[in-house]
């Protein structure tokens, strides 16, 4: 059975409820009950935070033991090189998301820090990106 995590980082607690046009109406705790129900098969994992250093030891913590990890980086995507280099350290393949479509938004959230140390990215699909993610590590 694959063990899979999805990570969070800051102000994605807010889902459902932080500018929903941008980012929905469903909490992100509902779109995780359907992921299990989907996904019986897999081990799935959620944490979330809105400190870095947090992230760090997450990523630190589970990096060389699980078969994937689905990482929403929120503005450290954009700003945060100590993410960056903490999955680069890591042996565990990591896929960025994003709900929106960071192109089509401000242009500083253009600049990823994460995407040339991620095995894939996918955004703007909404919370399906997740989904797109974790059949990334299925297939």
């Amino acid at each position: 059975m694959k063990k899979i995590i999805i990570i969070n980082g800051p102000n994605l607690n807010l889902l459902g409820i932080r500018e929903p046009s941008v980012y929905g109406n469903q909490t992100f705790e509902d779109y995780l009950k359907e992921l299990h129900r989907k996904y019986p098969d897999i081990e799935l994992y959620y944490f979330q935070s809105n400190y870095e250093g947090a992230l760090i030891d997450k990523l630190h913590q589970i990096g060389f033991e699980y078969d994937g990890i689905i990482l929403n980086a929120g503005a450290y995507t954009h700003t945060s090189i100590a993410v960056a280099d903490a999955v680069a350290a890591i042996t565990t393949p990591v896929v960025e998301v994003h709900i929106s479509n960071t192109f089509t938004r401000e242009t500083f959230r253009h600049q990823s820090f994460l995407s040339p140390v991620v095995k894939g990215v996918i955004g703007g699909f909404g919370l399906k990106s997740y989904e797109l993610a974790l059949q990334s590590f299925i297939d």
